[in-house]
């Protein structure tokens, strides 16, 4: 396949444009072959915690690749256009568990903050999560406020190992209410419908690149789009090869993908 098979690429970031704080040369040059063909991309990640701003600078000054906040599209974002879609005017009262990155993008959106009475509880990897967040939290859930999860990645790698993810902080809430989030991230269509529409094109000119199966190929493949494996993170090729659904195309480095 060639670079310009597809209209517009979804785009994993870490463990597919980098891995961490360390660069991946080949998908540097793989975006920059994007931005000389004028092919469109959206680079489509679960984090939360970070402004679209903060994702396109941290590209920008410590990954030496050119994007900029309207080339992002984060589980936040998603969660806001997915909640601005469904509450009607009198209902935009919100609780959030979550860092900045979500809860701007919520509030953005015209909702307001409320411990008492929310419409929503939105639950996020928070750093500063407390006891007392999660007893509001869990109250309003039992109160009838609708339960709204980002994402639910259990773990996030860092430098010391494999630390909770948003789906650790969302499985206590789901323990203390006995009610299930309705999830946003991938591997949910949620995300991925909201992305889709951000670019304007249709699922047959889209391709979703990542380097986990799990999340970011099982969301391509729920929302039936193609999809574009490379083996520079999560998954590897004997994992993938027990997968009854294999990934559309399968490389082991983006200087493949000419």
């Amino acid at each position: 396949m060639k670079i310009n098979s597809y209209g517009g690429y979804l785009i994993d970031l870490d463990g597919t444009i980098y891995r961490g704080k360390e660069k991946i040369p080949a998908a540097k040059r793989f975006i920059e072959r994007l931005q000389e063909h004028n092919i469109p991309f959206l680079f489509l990640t679960n984090n939360t915690t970070k402004t679209p701003e903060d994702v396109a600078k941290n590209l920008r000054d410590n990954h030496d690749i050119k994007a900029e906040a309207s080339n992002v599209y984060t589980a936040a974002l998603a969660t806001a256009d997915y909640l601005d879609g469904i509450a009607d005017q009198k209902h935009r009262k919100v609780y959030i568990i979550g860092e900045l990155g979500l809860k701007r993008a919520i509030l953005s959106k015209g909702f307001e903050m409320d411990e008492d009475n929310p419409d929503y509880v939105v639950a996020g990897l928070d750093y500063d999560v407390t006891y007392h967040k999660f007893e509001i939290a869990t109250l309003a859930i039992k109160k009838g406020a609708k339960f709204i999860g980002t994402n639910a990645d259990t773990n996030l790698p860092n430098e010391r190992g494999l630390v909770p993810g948003a789906g650790s902080v969302i499985a206590l809430l789901e323990r203390s209410t006995q009610q299930q989030a309705l999830y946003i991230g991938k591997p949910e269509t949620i995300i991925m419908e909201k992305a889709l529409a951000v670019t304007g094109l249709s699922k047959d000119q889209v391709v979703m690149v990542g380097d986990n199966y799990m999340t970011d190929i099982s969301a391509g493949i729920n929302f039936g789009i193609d999809t574009l494996l490379v083996y520079t993170g999560v998954s590897t090729k004997e994992l993938v090869a027990k997968q009854d659904i294999k990934p559309t195309h399968e490389v082991d480095s983006f200087d493949e993908w000419q």
